[in-house]
């Protein structure tokens, strides 16, 4: 076969592949994780573009085979932590959430070092990182308390 056939073979693939149908809603947010103006802001900045119904659907997210790893992670993560749907979280599994999250943005597990490739803005400070602490830290406790 010659080179410019297999070069119109990719281009056909590349070309059929957008056709594939894929999900990228952002179903209402039912009920969010209260948290001050501070807390919001990191959150509205590092998680919740795949942690949330608020999901920012970049160009790449509408770009074959870019884009099925993108509404994949964001559909597996909203499985594992759905800040816009908080409320549905009984008072145990919402504690057990915030330490996760707080284990995890310590760790330097999140967010994800492929989201940080195109985000950067959305590296934790150590600052971001106290002011998580401290509210983590203070809502385990009035979830503990049954507040």
């Amino acid at each position: 076969m010659t080179r410019a056939r297999w070069v119109g073979i990719a281009v056909g693939v590349l070309v059929a592949i957008q056709l594939v149908p894929l999900s990228r809603s952002n179903p209402p947010i039912e009920s969010a994780l209260p948290a001050p103006p501070a807390v919001q802001a990191i959150l509205e900045r590092s998680c919740m573009d795949c942690h949330s119904h608020a999901t920012r659907w970049p160009w790449y997210a509408y770009v074959a085979p870019v884009s099925w790893l993108v509404v994949y992670d964001v559909h597996h993560t909203r499985e594992h932590l759905n800040l816009s749907r908080w409320g549905s979280y009984a008072r145990d599994r919402q504690r057990k959430k915030l330490e996760e999250m707080l284990e995890e943005a310590e760790g330097g597990s999140m967010p994800m070092t492929p989201y940080l490739w195109v985000h950067p803005d959305a590296q934790l400070s150590d600052d971001d990182l106290a002011t998580l602490r401290a509210f983590i830290e203070a809502r385990g406790r009035e979830l503990e308390a049954g507040a």
